[in-house]
């Protein structure tokens, strides 16, 4: 009834000139994006190393997030990593964070500075898309992921709008979800699923570089579409926004996503706009079982927030497994930080 009645308001003249005849982006074998809840938050590390820090009084003022990274120890950087990893990173000399030194014994040292670490393929044709219809869908999918994660507004708690701006607005579930949960975060409906968050009045970012580490990756889906898989991991050092607060902590967010561009001669879509199809997260160092939607790392002279963390031990910066989506919510200790 709906097929006839479009196509005689065709033939009068009535549709605009841009209309699709395809099946709409949500008749595609009813698909939607699968939330995939934070199953595992996870807790602090084993083993918190207390140290005295000398601080420089410079470093515990300024705006949140902003300014310029104190000056780093120069390591080799790691090559841009193309292909998954077998096996977790190797050990790193167990050195303490500083405000100097906020990736101080961290794998995340040799890792790429924020944007710089989100390198998007070079695109190809594919089934019946152009490359430049590829390329689009792995720009976009490479705005999400820095708006998601790396804004400096979003990462303050403000809304990420180009984020949202970018996924496909027939996604009314998706996005009603991430509305509801960006205005007001419960169990149910917590922005940190898709987004990273944290409470300015409570922190700061230890200078302005966020390490990055993953890959992006497309393939031909199903839907006369491309599918873009991405799987990156950031390393947030962050410190009380207290004065003469100096300790360094740090929180380290991976997350799988996975987003489709289906072709616009075949489907009814929104040009330009991406489906997000799956999404996912591992946390380390955040506590448990809080849904203000902020996370909140554990310092070494804090007393233990959230739930107590339970179950095996994990390293969150190993990018060679894959993230267990049939895992049961729980929270597990973190190797290292």
């Amino acid at each position: 009834m709906v097929t006839e009645r479009l196509r005689q308001q065709d033939a009068r003249g009535e549709l605009p000139p841009d209309w699709r005849r395809g099946p709409a982006w949500q008749e595609m074998d009813g698909r939607a994006a699968r939330k995939r809840r934070l199953w595992t938050v996870i807790g602090v590390p084993v083993v918190i190393a207390l140290a005295a820090v000398a601080v420089r009084p410079s470093l515990l003022f300024g705006d949140f997030f902003g300014g310029v990274e104190p000056g780093a120890v120069s390591a080799s950087p790691l090559s841009a990593e193309t292909v998954a990893p077998t096996r977790a990173p190797g050990p790193v000399d167990h050195e303490i964070p500083t405000l100097d030194r906020p990736f101080a014994g961290s794998p995340a040292l040799r890792w790429a500075d924020g944007e710089a670490g989100i390198v998007a393929p070079e695109a190809t044709p594919i089934g019946s898309l152009s490359k430049a219809q590829v390329e689009q869908a792995l720009q976009q999918t490479r705005k999400l992921l820095i708006d998601a994660n790396l804004d400096p507004a979003t990462l303050r708690g403000e809304r990420p709008e180009t984020a949202l701006d970018v996924i496909e607005p027939q996604q009314t579930d998706l996005l009603g979800l991430l509305n509801t949960a960006l205005s007001r975060p419960d169990e149910e409906h917590d922005p940190l699923w898709m987004f990273s968050r944290f409470d300015p009045d409570e922190l700061r970012l230890v200078g302005a570089v966020v390490k990055t580490r993953g890959r992006m990756t497309f393939t031909q889906g199903k839907n006369a579409a491309v599918v873009v898989h991405a799987d990156y991991t950031f390393v947030y050092p962050l410190v009380r926004v207290d004065e003469g607060a100096h300790e360094v902590a740090r929180t380290i967010v991976r997350r799988v996503l996975d987003v489709e561009l289906p072709d616009p001669a075949k489907y009814i879509v929104t040009p330009g706009k991406i489906a997000v199809l799956e999404y996912d997260q591992e946390i380390g160092n955040s506590a448990c079982d809080i849904y203000d939607g902020f996370l909140h790392p554990q310092f070494s002279t804090d007393e233990a927030a959230g739930a107590t963390p339970t179950g095996p031990m994990m390293d969150p910066y190993d990018r060679s497994q894959s993230i267990d989506e049939n895992r049961e919510k729980g929270c597990r200790f973190v190797s290292r930080t």
